[in-house]
């Protein structure tokens, strides 16, 4: 059986994918700390995904196969790791330019590397065409194996108030199934990692978010009644908090739809944690619509963990 879980020790370096965009930076600049944080390698992945452009004037033979491309890409690859190294002397860096489409890559290469974070930016403007990224976040949340962090930046691309207090909570979506164990279990552990309280949200209506959500939501079939699903919540807590008891958990029942309810607990939280999909027996594209909301609109970095389970 696949699937993810906090308890695989994993000796791997945090992943961050670059493509030179002021998204991108972002992202690399929060990789670095938690890097530092966890005592873990960094690994700055630059896809670069080629395809000769249309010709119709004089072009060279540099241009046509993208060398000249290539050659600006690696000094700023270069010039990414030598501000990692600025910023965290203590992290090793390291870096890796593969090629290929940007999703599958930077799945392929963090779970190779059994990275313990792979993180990416949300949105930019790739300063190097045809180096892929700001694209890829909903792809990879789909599809990763192994825990996503979304650095997210504003709607013309700017940096997010990053100014969190010392005790600015993490937040999780929690609904007390199997398939939300992996977030709820990646949640105490950074909140233990960061000395900070968790907050979990379990939303109690089953109204779609599609005030937020751009793809199809799936029917929700019966309704769960008010507080259904608190004891299954509040047993999901307990099992996990049992393995990190310095963390102070509480849970918030909020009787709005799962997306309004999580963006809502987020304005000042330090990151909003969510599965890629759950709801018990509900199919997973409705958690998946959640997780593709929170992706575009929340006010703070977002870690999205995947389950296969059915």
């Amino acid at each position: 059986m696949r699937g993810m879980t906090n308890s695989a020790p994993t000796q791997g370096p945090v992943v961050v994918g670059f493509d030179g965009s002021d998204g991108a930076g972002l992202a690399l600049r929060w990789a670095v700390a938690e890097a530092a944080r966890r005592d873990r390698r960094l690994l700055i992945a630059q896809v670069f995904e080629w395809a000769p452009p249309a010709v119709e004037d004089r072009v060279t033979a540099a241009d046509f196969d993208g060398e000249l491309i290539r050659r600006h890409a690696r000094q700023l690859l270069e010039d990414a790791a030598d501000e990692c190294r600025r910023m965290a002397p203590e992290v090793t860096v390291e870096t890796a330019a593969p090629e290929g489409p940007a999703a599958a890559t930077l799945a392929r290469v963090a779970a190779d590397r059994e990275a313990p974070l792979l993180v990416i930016g949300s949105s930019g403007i790739s300063a190097l065409p045809r180096v892929l990224l700001g694209s890829t976040a909903a792809d990879l949340a789909r599809s990763v194996d192994v825990p996503l962090v979304v650095v997210r930046t504003g709607p013309d691309g700017d940096e997010l108030d990053t100014e969190v207090a010392d005790h600015a909570p993490v937040i999780v979506g929690a609904d007390g199934s199997a398939n939300s164990d992996p977030a709820v279990g990646f949640a105490f552990d950074f909140a233990h990692r960061h000395g900070v309280p968790l907050r979990a949200v379990h939303a109690l209506s089953d109204l779609p978010p599609n005030l937020l959500t751009t793809g199809p939501v799936a029917g929700l079939g019966p309704q769960v009644g008010k507080g259904g699903m608190q004891p299954g919540v509040s047993r999901q807590l307990d099992q996990h908090g049992t393995a990190y008891p310095d963390v102070d958990a509480t849970l918030a029942e909020v009787p709005n739809p799962p997306a309004h309810a999580l963006l809502d607990a987020a304005q000042d939280a330090r990151l909003l944690v969510v599965g890629s999909h759950g709801r018990g027996r509900v199919r997973r594209a409705f958690l998946g619509s959640v997780s593709h909301a929170v992706l575009y609109h929340a006010p703070c970095p977002v870690a999205v963990l995947r389950s296969d389970r059915p």
